[in-house]
């Protein structure tokens, strides 16, 4: 492992230099929208639905003010205080965990129908409960099989866990549409992007990165590979001279350079330490994606987005009443999405705990299906990833005794990827 995980990368050698190279470093196009009009356009989109005063709308993260005020931290309740408001369990069809029908199940109480069900104290779990950052998928299965609608006044918003109902949310109108990459507004936004330039300086950070930790005899891929690789291909895409690369591409800066698809380094960083750590997990996909195609490698990349979300909660806000498993919500509510939820529905996926590349019901909530540079980018780090990585070090896996473990409440990935570049 690196004694100095967080610090610069080695100073390469100046012909490796991307800004004196001559490459597509420093020519790429900005991936902020191309025209103010189509600028316009996106901003009016993404904030045309909550009314004044509302949290903000969130696509690919929950917003840092919904999380401050919600105690992300998980603090323990007071004892006796209920976890969540909420009605009696709705009736289920025989031999399942599901309402019969939406029609036949009590719309779950909120917090004007006071704390507790006429019929009785009935808790509901939340997901920012002590222990959930570890192991969230207990509170989310319980979620989905008894609670598909609950307020939860830890996130001050109703909750919504299951497959049908969150993806309804991410797309329906009647919901705020916060940024999500990918997304229509998203797409119209961005009408001058150089796909194969992008491909190109990402295939080139990943192949310099790998190179530098191929040496090794112990590394940690979150530290020295997923930490850099996003940064470093924003730096390529709006021109930023490689050696300031994390001074001005990440946080704030990253934004105002790249806009907002191209600013959420976090996420991306976060989803590719999970693929890597979902693929490295199990020796036989190691086998499988070492000299696999990019369609294959596409698929891998779909199923750790839906199995292993880097954003875990979305929150979105009702213009109007909408009917989902388990009632209704209100009109103006706060409503959290737990996408982590719904990419582990059994009602959608067969054997949802699984990391199945080759499983024939794919799907994910991450991102959009539209144009985005964002998706873009991130489907090429984690394809080149793979194939740099193999490349510099054909032997590479876990070390000994190493599994990753997952952690995070509104965000999740691996903290630590430990591995042995030379086997």
């Amino acid at each position: 492992m690196s004694d100095a995980p967080n610090r610069e990368p080695d100073r390469v050698e100046r012909s490796e230099r991307p800004e004196e190279a001559g490459d597509p470093w420093t020519r790429l196009p900005s991936m902020a929208p191309a025209t103010p009009a189509a600028a316009a356009r996106a901003r009016q989109a993404r904030t045309g639905g909550p009314p004044t005063g509302a949290p903000a709308a969130s696509g690919a993260a929950a917003p840092a003010r919904t999380a401050a005020a919600s105690g992300v931290d998980a603090p323990a309740r007071t004892a006796g205080a209920p976890a969540a408001s909420g009605a009696g369990i709705p009736a289920r069809a025989p031999g399942t965990g599901r309402p019969a029908v939406p029609g036949g199940v009590r719309t779950l109480a909120g917090p004007a129908a006071g704390p507790f069900p006429p019929g009785g104290r009935t808790v509901a779990p939340s997901p920012l409960d002590p222990g959930a950052s570890l192991d969230p998928h207990r509170i989310h299965r319980t979620l989905r099989e008894e609670f598909p609608l609950t307020y939860d006044p830890l996130l001050r918003a109703w909750v919504l866990s299951r497959y049908a109902d969150v993806a309804t949310a991410l797309t329906d109108e009647r919901f705020t549409h916060g940024h999500r990459p990918g997304d229509p507004p998203c797409a119209r936004a961005h009408v001058d992007v150089d796909v194969e330039a992008l491909r190109s300086v990402t295939e080139r950070t990943a192949y310099v990165l790998a190179r530098r930790i191929a040496e090794r005899s112990q590394a940690d891929l979150v530290a020295d590979f997923c930490h850099w690789l996003p940064a470093g291909t924003v730096a390529a895409a709006v021109g930023v001279p490689y050696r300031d690369m994390m001074r001005l591409v990440r946080g704030r800066a990253a934004g105002a350079l790249a806009g907002e698809c191209g600013g959420q380094i976090a996420v991306r960083e976060k989803a590719l330490a999970s693929f890597l750590g979902n693929v490295l997990a199990d020796p036989d996909q190691v086998a499988a994606l070492r000299d696999a195609p990019a369609g294959l490698v596409a698929r891998a990349w779909t199923e750790s987005l839906r199995r292993d979300p880097p954003v875990q909660i979305a929150v979105r806000r009702t213009g109007a009443e909408v009917p989902v498993s388990g009632g209704f919500v209100p009109a103006g509510a706060s409503v959290a999405l737990l996408v982590g939820s719904a990419g582990r529905d059994p009602e959608r996926f067969r054997d949802p705990d699984r990391f199945d590349p080759f499983r024939d019901d794919p799907g994910q909530l991450t991102y959009g299906a539209g144009f985005c540079p964002a998706v873009l980018l991130a489907g090429f780090e984690a394809e080149y990833a793979l194939r740099a990585l193999f490349a510099a070090m054909p032997r590479l896996r876990l070390a000994d005794g190493f599994r990753p473990t997952f952690t995070g409440l509104i965000t999740r990935a691996p903290r630590s990827l430990i591995v042995r570049p030379g086997g």
